[in-house]
């Protein structure tokens, strides 16, 4: 997943702003926060520690359900803002809000069996119990793709533990960012508990390296990975890394052609090809190359492109003019490495791309190791499961990975063979709030979604005490 900013100081001012990458109309432009704002920011979100600590759990769970309510509510303009921000088709951001409720509800209708004391068999005859409680403040650094799904994800689990958020979005996301923050504060959230922290990335160190925040977790490039990892590690703040990701699409055995068709066209082109677990290399055994490629090209081909408000449109703008020239880039690499272009013309209109197809790209080379954020699919011919197995795994990345298999066997051979975080058999597109979100190698670590997104940033405190038959009689 493409971080939103460079991690290189900048010799202009940033500002954060809305952009419409379909047509290229500019919203205000909003000032990052000045020094002074910026400690008086993170002084609340400690001191919002205790006023959210004191509600119960049962408190902060009806926090939760109310927030998926108003998400609910305001469906339709809430999905207007990421058309606006990101170019997302409408239908596309109408589903992300329709995720978002989904988490929102899970977590306050669940989440709260996964914070209950756990009472351990303790050898020494006495009681012990680890109670899971908040670290306290915690920095998101999020991407400007999925600009609700993101910070649901991030915020959902961590306010339900108690948890305080310091929310920095992508710079061309300010308006979505606003108002998930009146959301959450209209559903009863204390004041402080959750802040947008409207910020230069240079600026980040020194809010990683503040005592009172208690962790980062970051989705972005795998180099912003790297920077925000290392800095995490110098402060001593433990960290969760959602990173970039070019998934594997394997193609075995089919009952049915055209259900595998759908599931790589629907992953491919979720968001216009600008997901981090979207399939980007599709890698076919040698008697069903032919025909899955076919019928899948001729299905990239006639995929709608346009105005990302327009009804039946697939495939809407990049994210920027310069996604789409980087993306354009790119292509023009494939083809030198010796990538054949079967599909497309690898040139940028705008900040449009349409659906682009490479084969032949050499194993071990540069395109076959690089994550391509947009409507480009990579074709991989191979003879056996080994090295189907073999190439998948054969990439710096670990994220997701998606298995099309007739033999119930072979598909539990080939997951535990394959090097990712997520293993998808016979489906796409089936993220759900119940289920791990998250990646090996340079796809980063830690987990997002599921029970396990509330132990990222818990301290499981051990109390070992007497058993209760030895306590002494009160008098």
């Amino acid at each position: 997943m493409r971080a939103s900013e460079t991690w290189i100081p900048r010799r202009t001012p940033m500002v954060y702003r809305v952009v419409n990458p379909a047509t290229g109309e500019q919203g205000d432009a909003l000032a990052p926060l000045s020094d002074a704002e910026l400690e008086a920011t993170i002084a609340r979100a400690d001191a919002a520690r205790a006023t959210l600590g004191a509600l119960s759990l049962d408190e902060r769970s009806a926090i939760l359900r109310r927030t998926a309510d108003l998400h609910q509510e305001r469906r339709e303009e809430l999905a207007d803002i990421i058309v606006r921000e990101v170019g997302k088709p409408r239908w596309q951001a109408l589903g992300e809000i329709d995720f978002v409720v989904l988490i929102y509800r899970y977590y306050g209708e669940e989440g709260a069996q996964y914070l209950a004391d756990e009472v351990i068999d303790s050898k020494r005859g006495r009681t012990a119990i680890v109670r899971p409680t908040p670290l306290g403040a915690l920095l998101g650094i999020m991407p400007w793709n999925f600009p609700f799904y993101q910070i649901a994800r991030f915020a959902a689990p961590n306010l339900l533990a108690g948890n305080t958020i310091l929310l920095k979005p992508a710079s061309q996301c300010p308006e979505s960012s606003a108002a998930i923050a009146a959301i959450l504060a209209e559903a009863g959230l204390p004041e402080g508990a959750y802040q947008n922290l409207f910020l230069e990335s240079a600026r980040i160190e020194g809010v990683i390296a503040d005592p009172r925040v208690r962790g980062v977790s970051l989705t972005g490039s795998e180099a912003a990975g790297r920077s925000v990892g290392e800095l995490a590690g110098r402060y001593l703040k433990p960290v969760v890394l959602e990173l970039g990701g070019s998934d594997p699409f394997i193609v075995l055995s089919v009952d049915r052609m055209e259900d595998a068709i759908t599931a790589a066209f629907n992953s491919r082109l979720h968001n216009s090809g600008q997901a981090c677990n979207g399939a980007k290399r599709f890698i076919i055994i040698d008697e069903l190359y032919d025909a899955f490629r076919d019928a899948f090209v001729g299905a990239l081909a006639a995929a709608p492109v346009g105005d990302p408000d327009l009804e039946g449109v697939r495939v809407g703008p990049m994210s920027s003019v310069a996604a789409a020239e980087e993306l354009e880039q790119q292509v023009a690499r494939a083809v030198a490495d010796g990538a054949k272009l079967t599909l497309g013309d690898g040139v940028a209109d705008g900040a449009f791309f349409r659906t682009t197809a490479l084969e032949e790209v050499p194993v071990g080379s540069g395109t076959s190791q690089t994550e391509f954020f947009g409507p480009v699919a990579q074709f991989y011919r191979v003879g056996s499961e080994a090295e189907a197995i073999e190439l998948a795994n054969d990439i710096p990345f670990g994220l997701g990975s998606y298995l099309f298999t007739t033999d119930r066997e072979q598909a539990f051979r080939v997951a535990d063979a394959l090097d990712t975080g997520m293993v998808y058999v016979n489906e796409s597109l089936a993220d759900s709030p119940e289920l791990p979100f998250g990646g090996t190698k340079a796809s980063g670590f830690g987990r997002e979604l599921g029970r396990y997104a509330i132990s990222e940033f818990l301290n499981q405190k051990l109390i070992h005490l007497p058993s209760e038959a030895d306590w002494p009689v009160a008098r």
